[in-house]
């Protein structure tokens, strides 16, 4: 199984890339929003990867980070949803969005991946609401797929690639994004260890984080949500 591959990025098609990792050059299949992620061609980079394998295919899809890996992965275990769909939603929504609309039932949002109709997004939600807790606090924890600094690699586990410096423009998305998914998944631990059932804090966490104007830190999850858990 080939969990990651880091190495030099060659070319950026449509809806794949090019990674030339130790004298071979892999296909690896991604949203628009990872191959927008991706830096020049030229440069190094990482991504990882979940191997898709058919009867007459094999496929490489990739991933900046190890939640959304897991998304993927977790997408596909429901029956109807291929890893193309699954690339879909989890490249629209997003990680944290493919969590709260899981967790929230919000099935119209899953709808707007391209493939996805009523009864599958319907079965998705179904499916998946208990095990989404546990994506959603390995998004907190997560790191990003580093590119790598010396010479370029294939690595078949998931041990995150030693951190290296990123463009002055990108750190302040990429932070932001990684300070929110670790506050939800803070408040989801402090609400678990509390007692309250995993699907019950999940969703509890998720409108809480939705109905804030700005991102909010753990502490005003945990009130939020507290609220929202309260006996009425």
């Amino acid at each position: 199984m080939i969990g990651k591959v880091s190495g030099r990025l060659d070319y950026i098609a449509e809806d794949h890339a090019l990674i030339e990792a130790a004298g071979v050059g892999y296909v690896i299949y991604a949203s628009p929003r990872t191959l927008a992620s991706l830096p020049q061609p030229g440069e190094p980079c990482a991504l990882y990867t979940e191997l898709v394998v058919r009867e007459d295919l094999l496929q490489l899809f990739g991933f900046p980070t190890l939640a959304e890996k897991e998304w993927h992965r977790l997408l596909t275990s429901v029956q109807g949803v291929g890893p193309r769909s699954a690339l879909a939603i989890v490249g629209l929504l997003g990680p944290e969005g493919t969590g709260r609309a899981i967790v929230t039932g919000d099935t119209a949002a899953v709808r707007k991946a391209p493939g996805v109709g009523p009864k599958l997004a319907q079965r998705i939600v179904l499916e998946l609401r208990d095990k989404a807790p546990t994506v959603m606090a390995l998004g907190g924890r997560g790191a990003r797929a580093a590119a790598p600094t010396l010479t370029p690699a294939v690595v078949d586990d998931e041990a995150p690639a030693p951190a290296r410096r990123r463009p002055a423009a990108k750190p302040k998305a990429d932070d932001g994004a990684a300070a929110a998914a670790a506050a939800q998944a803070d408040a989801l631990s402090a609400l678990v260890n509390l007692g309250y059932p995993e699907s019950q804090a999940a969703v509890a966490v998720a409108e809480a984080a939705a109905a804030a104007e700005t991102p909010p830190a753990s502490a005003d999850l945990i009130r939020a949500a507290l609220r929202a858990l309260a006996p009425k």
